[in-house]
């Protein structure tokens, strides 16, 4: 806990620079998505709605959380794009993975799980998505067991890329513990290729893991092609995230795009999301945009 109470030390007044922008002028508009898990209730309601409160929002592009066989919150590729671009906003990316089944981790033959992936990225290629991120995976029995998991994943990066998406995996906290004593985290980031796996820090769980982003930004640069953008619940209201510090530090961390996810809320959930977002407007370390265009 001593690391956790220096972070939250150090971040109260890097939270502080973002927050004391004044507020009274108008925030100018920036590429900020939003991940729809963030109005999961509302979105299981009525998706169309809970789409056009999203661009009324002001946030410009999504990401999904409700991929199932070949569709999007029970619509077809083709309709889920149209109906996210009625909204006045760019379908950007998707969490969806599929988990290595005991026999595939022991023989090391994935040609099950790349079936149900060629389906799935065809689907996503069809909805618009730029990229698809694994935003979860167990932690491992042995590190045999993690080396057959970036195996695996630089396989599913082959294949997205071969369809013009590209794939990466969202952390949470456990990804920072150690396997034979190596960190599980690190272990993923040097033994993934980065032509193929790129990664999505969730800044949040990676405070609350006592690492530091950005020592992981500059540990490993360029791999952090999107970053969730958390906190506790809506953004800057902890002071357990040194954001300011984040923000600076986005070239070396390779960053092309912010998401904001909120999962625990002080207000309403489209409230926490529209709070959220006010927060990176306001902020004048948060860039406009980060990159329109997927490298190829």
């Amino acid at each position: 806990m001593k690391k956790l109470f220096l972070l939250f030390v150090v971040a109260w007044p890097l939270w502080m620079a973002c927050a004391t922008t004044p507020a009274a002028q108008q925030p100018p508009k920036k590429d900020i998505a939003m991940q729809l898990y963030s109005l999961r209730e509302d979105f299981g309601k009525d998706f169309d709605a809970a789409i056009k409160a999203t661009g009324d929002a002001g946030y410009t592009a999504i990401e999904a959380a409700n991929y199932g066989d070949g569709k999007f919150y029970g619509k077809t590729p083709a309709e889920f794009k149209a109906a996210v671009e009625a909204a006045g906003l760019t379908v950007l990316s998707s969490h969806t993975t599929k988990t290595l089944s005991e026999k595939e981790l022991r023989t090391k033959d994935f040609s099950e799980s790349l079936a149900w992936w060629d389906e799935a990225i065809d689907a996503h290629a069809a909805a618009g998505m730029k990229y698809i991120v694994a935003p979860w995976m167990a932690v491992p029995k042995t590190l045999a067991d993690l080396q057959t998991y970036c195996d695996y994943y630089n396989v599913i990066g082959q294949k997205c890329k071969e369809k013009g998406l590209l794939f990466g995996y969202h952390n949470h906290a456990h990804e920072f513990t150690k396997i034979e004593e190596v960190r599980m985290y690190d272990y993923m980031l040097e033994h993934t290729n980065p032509e193929w796996v790129f990664f999505q820090m969730d800044v949040y769980w990676t405070v609350m893991a006592q690492q530091s982003p950005v020592e992981y930004f500059q540990k490993y640069p360029g791999r952090f092609t999107l970053l969730h953008i958390k906190d506790h619940k809506e953004l800057g209201q902890s002071g357990m995230v040194g954001f300011d510090a984040i923000f600076r530090n986005t070239d070396v961390a390779g960053t092309k795009f912010l998401i904001v996810e909120v999962e625990e809320y002080n207000y309403t959930p489209a409230e926490s999301v529209k709070i959220s977002l006010d927060y990176l407007l306001n902020c004048p370390l948060v860039k406009a945009s980060y990159a329109l265009q997927v490298e190829s």
